[in-house]
């Protein structure tokens, strides 16, 4: 097997679609690539590989690309909450000619320019948001990859407490086996979790033995686990974190620590345009 992900974003069309026919007729970006990981049976270096010098992997972000290919050619559909699924008329089809949708699609691109005088029409404008908010993303961890790492410690603290947490505590302490901090998740003012956490400020992926090592630590301390990172997780570790018969482990990587900032207005503001701006300055006084 190639170690590398050779797959362009239209050699893709077709495993999107089997994938989400396989899930169902819909599914969340994580399932789509799962199952498209498996039906070309990648490897994980090549699941894994890096897009750029960004957080997000080529899989990721060439998928994102076939997925809005295929939105704009009537195929798929997307909620807000990231769920993606076939359409009336993509129920239908099984496989498409993927030089019919690039070239249906630069056409419609073409005529909504010219109908709006050279200004993306929102549907347009739809199509390309999910591509273009990883620049935001990159730029957002670029930044947080710059502070100070008890600084990084208390943005954690201050993300978890914004999300519901209480009693939310940084140890700090060496030789914890990788635990950061506690805290306790309250579920509709009745239940509560004793969670641990583990915050980790790089660029790269966590490994699944991270995963191991800090339920081993968390053993018999908490009933829940949650590691953070800026970078991102391997497919190995993903699995292990939700192992059957072990202690699940949440994990939040830098994509989505950066879409719950964002949802947060922590650091973060959002233009009416949609246009994302990054604070450095909120991150270097926190």
């Amino acid at each position: 097997m190639d170690k590398h992900f050779i797959y362009k974003y239209d050699d893709l069309f077709n495993p999107t679609l089997k994938a989400l026919k396989k899930l169902g007729d819909s599914g969340a970006v994580s399932e789509i690539e799962e199952e498209v990981a498996q039906l070309l049976g990648l490897t994980e270096e090549a699941i894994n590989e890096g897009h750029g010098k960004g957080n997000t992997t080529k899989l990721s972000y060439r998928l994102a690309w076939a997925r809005n290919y295929l939105k704009q050619y009537g195929l798929l559909e997307n909620s807000s909450r990231g769920v993606w699924a076939l359409t009336e008329e993509g129920q239908k089809v099984l496989e498409v000619n993927k030089e019919k949708v690039k070239r249906a699609v630069v056409k419609k691109d073409r005529e909504q320019r010219l109908a709006k005088k050279e200004k993306d029409s929102p549907e347009l404008q739809s199509t390309t948001e999910e591509i273009e908010g990883f620049s935001w993303q990159d730029k957002l961890l670029d930044t947080l990859r710059s502070i100070h790492p008890d600084q990084f410690e208390r943005l954690c603290q201050r993300l978890l407490r914004e999300l519901g947490f209480v009693n939310v505590e940084v140890t700090g302490k060496t030789n914890d086996g990788g635990i950061d901090g506690k805290g306790i998740i309250r579920i509709g003012g009745v239940l509560s979790f004793h969670v641990v956490f583990q915050a980790k400020r790089y660029q790269g992926s966590v490994s699944s033995s991270v995963i191991r090592d800090f339920r081993g630590a968390m053993s018999g301390r908490a009933d829940k686990g949650l590691i953070m990172t800026t970078g991102s997780f391997t497919r190995e570790a993903k699995k292990e974190a939700q192992r059957n018969g072990a202690i699940p482990i949440d994990l939040i990587d830098g994509n989505d620590f950066a879409e719950k900032l964002k949802e947060l207005k922590l650091g973060v503001s959002v233009e009416l345009v949609e246009e994302v701006k990054i604070k450095p300055e909120w991150f270097k006084n926190i």
